[in-house]
């Protein structure tokens, strides 16, 4: 097929000659056939651009006007919008308590009702609540009886935490105290500008009052040390000290105070914060990358990536007529072992499954929970540490995650649900395991099935660069995932 063969009346019969030799994931124009077949397309025409649109979960050409950045790059676009969208949640969750708060903002504007307590969990089909880093959402006919289907993922992120004595000295310098929070990649965050997020406790006239803040400021930084002064660092690697190395430098003189700041942001005073949960935030924002802007480069990829997906699921099922009831849980603490009262290890979701669902729906076989959380992507710079049999790409599809030894929780009959599911949203699936001789990562996955007793599946988008300050992962898969979970929550 040559551009001499194609006119526009074609285009239908030119997609289908596409998607027959499954190339699913078309990004540019300049294809695996070794030409480039979109621009005899647009060259009628230098306003529009030929895409592959998603309407109702089927593929079809369609015409867009475009921003000028898309114009001429025979480009195909497919999730850019939802990609997009996922980049602006990102950025306004620099902490667990601003994902919450971005979820919860989201599920207001979708027409949730927000409740205090559980015992209102039964009043109204569609509503949500929060507590700490941590937020559910449950949406549904109240007397439902068939099945219940629940979407968990985490709000947290590996990064580092400031101490409850957080001023400190170094050798004439200003510094934070800081405590790292999970499995980081330390490296990655030297020689960064960083800010400052998280919560804080105010004592006011009428009580005690938790507010988030935020310091989107260049507030600290950790500079690396010069190679002059470590010559051998490039072939023995670079080895960090968590307590010496890492500590965030933010003045030489006397000056501001950090957490005057923090208060004066929220309109309060210093002497009023009795306690606070603070973090710092790599300020560089969340953007679409690659030549044809077929990657996204962001913190917290992992794992608010499945928080945005999950609550958008949620949000466009909430209409449905399905007989299933659907949950979104969002906890906290997934990085350090979900070993608190907002972890997967916590009560919350067994409050609410027994307190909205009946004996019926938990006991069902259609019932499922979806530990929704990233998965290695296989790096094209370290193919040996992948398993060869199991290769994961970006674009591709979302990743179903499996382990001998339970470290994920999936197996034979949900993952047939989640490939049904994944067929009628018309979405490819990719299978992952890891190296037999390597240890595997573990998720939520097998603390809620061992705690609720419904079949869990481990779910998720490929990524490269995972626990890194600035992580990476394809912009089309967040849309992909998002469809499949719709497809689960209805159907």
């Amino acid at each position: 097929m040559n551009h001499a063969q194609i006119e526009d009346h074609k285009v239908p019969e030119i997609l289908e000659f596409y998607y027959s030799l499954e190339i699913r994931s078309l990004v540019t124009g300049v294809s695996r056939f070794g030409a480039s077949l979109i621009p005899s397309f647009h060259n009628k025409c230098e306003e529009c651009h030929v895409f592959v649109a998603k309407r109702n979960f089927d593929i079809a050409f369609g015409v867009a006007i475009l921003s000028s950045t898309y114009h001429h790059r025979g480009m195909i676009v497919t999730g850019k919008q939802n990609a997009e969208d996922l980049c602006g949640f990102i950025d306004s969750s620099p902490s667990p308590f601003h994902a919450v708060k971005t979820a919860a903002e989201r599920l207001l504007e979708a027409g949730f009702t927000e409740i205090e307590s559980l015992t209102s969990i039964n009043k109204e089909d569609s509503v949500f609540f929060r507590r700490d880093g941590a937020l559910f959402a449950i949406s549904g006919p109240l007397n439902a009886d068939k099945a219940v289907r629940v979407i968990g993922a985490h709000t947290d992120s590996p990064n580092l935490r400031l101490k409850p004595l957080f001023d400190m000295s170094r050798n004439g310098w200003r510094a934070l105290g800081i405590e790292v929070y999970g499995s980081a990649l330390n490296n990655s965050w030297l020689d960064r500008d960083l800010g400052c997020s998280g919560r804080l406790v105010i004592r006011t006239k009428d009580g005690m009052l938790e507010k988030t803040c935020r310091l989107d400021e260049p507030i600290a930084r950790i500079p690396q040390l010069a190679i002059h002064l470590d010559r051998q660092v490039n072939e023995k690697g670079l080895i960090l000290n968590r307590q010496n190395h890492l500590q965030p430098l933010i003045g030489i003189r006397e000056g501001s105070n950090l957490l005057e700041k923090l208060a004066n942001s929220i309109n309060h005073n210093v002497e009023d914060i009795l306690s606070f949960d603070l973090m710092l935030h790599d300020l560089t924002p969340s953007t679409l990358s690659g030549i044809d802007q077929e990657f996204i480069s962001a913190p917290r990829i992992d794992n608010l990536l499945s928080c945005h997906a999950a609550i958008s699921a949620l949000i466009s099922a909430k209409s449905s007529t399905s007989e299933f009831t659907r949950v979104v849980a969002l906890y906290d603490h997934e990085e350090v072992g979900s070993t608190s009262s907002t972890g997967a290890l916590g009560p919350l979701l067994n409050d609410v499954l027994t307190r909205r669902c009946s004996e019926t729906s938990l006991s069902s076989e259609l019932s499922l929970i979806i530990s929704s959380d990233c998965a290695h992507g296989t790096h094209p710079n370290y193919a040996e540490m992948h398993d060869i049999d199991h290769k994961i790409f970006l674009n591709e599809g979302p990743v179903v995650k499996y382990n001998a030894n339970m470290r994920y929780a999936t197996d034979a009959p949900g993952a047939a649900l989640v490939k049904t599911a994944a067929e009628s949203a018309n979405v490819p699936l990719q299978t992952f395991v890891s190296r037999s001789d390597l240890a595997c990562g573990s998720t939520i996955g097998p603390l809620a099935a061992a705690s609720t007793g419904i079949r869990t599946v481990d779910l998720g988008v490929a990524q490269l660069a995972m626990h890194s300050a600035r992580e990476m992962c394809g912009s089309e898969d967040p849309e992909y995932l998002k469809f499949v979970l719709i497809e689960l929550l209805k159907n």
